[in-house]
């Protein structure tokens, strides 16, 4: 029994050994693949997770068992093996086993300055990692003894002679290390389950020191930042570690080139072989690998192999390659790109290696990077694009009236707001980078300036960056790498498309919208939002005259001013997604929305208006609801201001008619938002019926069109049996089904919202990851009621969920037919499809490659 209990502590790596990611860690298997393939791996131990557990809580192991496989004097390494690399651990420990003995004997075969290199290095790691001593007490110490008396100071102990002692030390540390808090915090931010496991492989010394060639490197045969085909690294003669390639050490170039000499011309030989490695390890472990190598007296020894370090980018290159190559399968190509990591090649990005001079930080509401000049009002933006000047828009939060000034801006920065909240919404539809909720900015409209989270002070027309991958504000112009689209990413594009079962369409609420989500081949737009329309300054003029006449006829010759433009739109939009479907959103804000805030904008609608100021002022007020987003807007608007709806309905078809005339007839899909009764898809369907019928006749062309419902609260899912009867398909809103389930508002709630994830009352942010449990269940409810009392009634969600992969695979699972998202989202909602649909039909788990 216990001998069963020492082999399962630990193993020498060999080909036939019983080694598992899931219980050695992952470096501790690719080195047993890397021993298969006969690569020239040092003799090597793999300690499983319970064993360092055992180490680090003072429990005795085995350890004269575990050094058998080493013969005396032989100098080890121990290195962390995690179940992914992508998880980290403790840095590695080299030349454990060094004494005053072996010291000595080194001095001999290796020369003085390379033994005391290593026996330095070891007092110093084993005083720091092991005991806790002040790394700066060892930094100008040069001579072996000052290191050990100084080790015997700091750590109250003589330095241990025992390579047993030495490495139980180490062990235990590094185990310790592992299950640190903050450690442990940051491994779980990168996807690692709460007791992930630490092992560790235990690796005898390829020494890079010495009186011959020797010296370490790191090569990798892709270029980290395009993924294309060039052998790229480093090799520093007499040293030792990854820590001796940092940048700015003085490392030899692998390859030959003008520069001078490199390893290439100077150690043909070792480079001929880590080129011919490379090699098999792409073919053998279907993967671009990064090697870990030492020269010991010109003999190669490669230490470790990992995947090869790289951009989202040159990740979508390497995957196409592989398959290209014949070394993996498409949909194993389509499964390494994780969806989101497609958003760094849509949009620009601040250069990583770049300098940041951060002076604000909020929310990562619309990502991409941006440089431009700070304004503060729409108008001083439009006057900014006009010179042709790039600008940032600042706002305490953004509102309708602000969509002509983030159109004319680069970027946008708020005080306020959250993942649904208005600015990060627009922002996402017009792929702008977009931070809000920046709480710790602080605004003066007046003195024209903004003050950072440090104190400095941003006027009007100073540059800044703004990081919307990472939810920052940057001082000055910042770095940027270019987005890119290249032949790599259409064709992996290509390969998710015809792996994936639902539909994806775009939300777009202008022609220029509904082009770029052709670009980025959306089947159709699933939302467009045709409020957005009418906030030019000649048509938000002409809403305005709208809403302050007296009666109905009043309204309806206003509105009939805005139909042809509103006509224009909607041909622009069925031309831009020829032959595709088009779901247009009737009329759904707040009147209020269209109406100016503040004296100065009061006076500028009276001017405009010929009105009193006194009227427009009683009027305004009298439009002021106490919660508007609860309030008069959606359907209740459809209902009690019918003639806003009819002329948005004429508009639809005769655009339809229109531009049915160049070719395939033209089915537009008109839907009804906030609708929360049976009742009032029956009124509002009643007219828009009537108003089909009349174009028919004025046009003489024979149309179809579809009405759908937008689903945006509690109770039209509850009601979804009675809504479906009426409605040819029901489309999901879950920002506002989201906001109205939780009663949260979702403007507002980023104030409170970090707190609230990090005490674990909400898991995540709902507005940015669909709560599956509570608006999901109201989904559920909604999706199989529906379609049990309308058979063939399509199922959509349109929310900005619908670009996660979370709420792709909700909605898969119950039968919908298509999500829709922001343009410049389509790309990752179909790639995340695509990954749904290969695990679904994967029967088998992955065999290990190499058998």
């Amino acid at each position: 029994m216990q001998k069963h209990a020492e082999i399962a502590d630990f193993v020498e790596v060999t080909p036939t050994a019983s080694i598992a990611a899931g219980s050695h860690g992952g470096r501790a298997k690719c080195l047993q693949r890397l021993v298969r393939l006969d690569f020239p791996i040092p003799k090597t131990v793999a300690l499983t997770f319970h064993a360092v557990r055992k180490i680090a809580t003072g429990e005795a192991i085995a350890v004269e068992k575990l050094l058998a496989p080493f013969p005396d004097g032989t100098l080890l390494s121990v290195r962390p093996s995690a179940e992914s690399a992508d998880w980290g651990g403790p840095t590695a420990v080299l030349n454990i086993g060094v004494n005053s003995a072996r010291h000595s004997e080194l001095v001999q075969s290796h020369g003085k300055a390379a033994a005391d290199e290593i026996f330095r290095r070891f007092i110093r790691t084993l005083a720091v990692e092991a005991h806790g001593a002040d790394p700066g007490a060892f930094t100008e110490l040069d001579r072996v003894e000052d290191c050990l008396l100084t080790f015997e100071e700091e750590t109250g102990e003589a330095f241990p002679d025992d390579r047993a002692a030495q490495l139980i030390a180490i062990m235990a540390a590094m185990g310790k290390a592992w299950d640190a808090t903050s450690a442990r915090l940051l491994r779980q931010a990168k996807g690692a389950p709460e007791d992930a496991g630490l092992g560790l492989v235990v690796q005898a010394m390829a020494l890079g020191l010495g009186p011959e060639e020797s010296g370490t490197g790191i090569v990798q045969f892709i270029d980290p930042k395009t993924g294309k085909a060039e052998i790229t690294g480093a090799y520093r003669r007499q040293a030792q570690g990854r820590d001796a390639l940092r940048p700015g050490s003085k490392t030899l170039a692998l390859t030959k080139d003008a520069a001078g000499a490199s390893l290439e011309e100077d150690c043909p030989e070792v480079f001929s072989k880590l080129r011919y490695f490379g090699d098999v390890a792409r073919i053998r472990l279907r993967e671009e690998m990064q090697i870990e190598f030492t020269v010991e007296a010109g003999q190669l020894a490669i230490l470790d192999a990992i995947k090869a370090d790289r951009t989202a980018r040159a990740n979508v290159r390497v995957a196409v390659s592989l398959v290209n190559s014949g070394v993996i399968p498409k949909d194993e190509a389509v499964l390494r790109v994780p969806p989101h990591g497609l958003i760094d090649l849509l949009h620009r990005q601040v250069d990583e290696t770049a300098p940041r001079d951060r002076f604000a930080k909020g929310i990562a509401a619309s990502p991409g990077a941006a440089t431009g000049r700070i304004v503060f009002s729409s108008t001083a933006a439009q006057a900014s694009a006009a010179r042709e000047e790039p600008c940032v828009l600042v706002r305490r939060e953004t509102t309708p009236e602000d969509i002509r000034g983030m159109h004319a801006s680069v970027a946008v920065l708020t005080e306020r707001g959250g993942m649904t909240s208005h600015a990060a919404v627009i922002a996402r539809g017009l792929g702008l980078p977009c931070v809000v909720g920046a709480s710790g900015l602080r605004i003066d409209r007046a003195a024209r300036t903004v003050i950072g989270d440090d104190g400095r002070i941003w006027r009007e027309g100073d540059t800044v960056t703004i990081d919307g991958s990472q939810g920052e504000a940057l001082a000055g112009e910042s770095e940027l790498l270019e987005p890119v689209l290249d032949d790599a990413f259409q064709t992996l594009l290509g390969w998710a498309d015809a792996a994936r079962d639902i539909g994806v369409r775009a939300n777009a609420d202008t022609p220029s919208d509904a082009m770029t989500a052709r670009a980025f081949k959306a089947e159709g737009l699933g939302l467009c939002r045709t409020e957005h329309m009418f906030f030019e300054n000649d048509r938000m003029n002409v809403m305005r005259e709208m809403i302050f006449a007296r009666t109905a006829e009043d309204r309806s010759q206003v509105l009939r001013r805005l139909m042809p433009m509103q006509r224009a739109d909607f041909i622009a939009l069925f031309d831009a997604m020829r032959g595709q479907p088009v779901s247009i959103r009737l009329f759904d804000p707040p009147l209020h929305e269209f109406l100016p805030v503040g004296a100065h904008g009061l006076k500028e609608l009276s001017d405009a208006l010929d009105l009193p100021l006194d009227v427009v002022t009683r009027r305004v007020e009298a439009l002021a609801e106490f919660n508007p987003m609860l309030g008069m807007r959606g359907v209740r608007l459809g209902i009690t201001t019918p003639e806003i709806y009819d002329v948005q309905a004429r508009a639809i078809f005769e655009a339809t008619a229109k531009a049915s005339e160049a070719g395939a007839p033209v089915v537009p899909e008109v839907m009804i938002p906030l609708v929360s009764a049976k009742r009032e898809v029956e009124l509002v369907k009643s007219r828009i019926d009537a108003m089909a019928d009349a174009v028919r006749e004025e046009t003489g062309t024979d149309f179809d069109y579809r009405l759908g419902v937008m689903v945006e609260t509690p109770r039209a899912c509850l009601r979804a049996d009675e809504i479906a009867q009426h409605a040819d398909f029901l489309s999901f809103g879950t920002n506002d089904l989201t906001q109205m389930t939780y009663g949260l508002s979702r403007d507002d709630a980023g104030r409170f919202m970090g707190t609230y994830v990090q005490k674990g009352v909400f898991p995540e942010d709902p507005f940015h990851r669909l709560d599956l449990e509570g608006v999901g269940e109201l989904l559920r409810i909604a999706a199989e009621r529906g379609r049990a009392s309308k058979g063939g009634v399509t199922l959509a969600l349109c929310g900005e969920h619908g670009g996660d992969i979370e709420a792709i695979a909700f909605c898969r699972h119950f039968g919908f037919d298509y999500v829709s998202c922001s343009p410049f989202r389509v790309p990752v909602a179909r790639l995340a499809a695509a990954h749904l649909a290969i695990i679904d039909r994967r029967q088998a788990p992955e065999l290990d490659p190499i058998t």
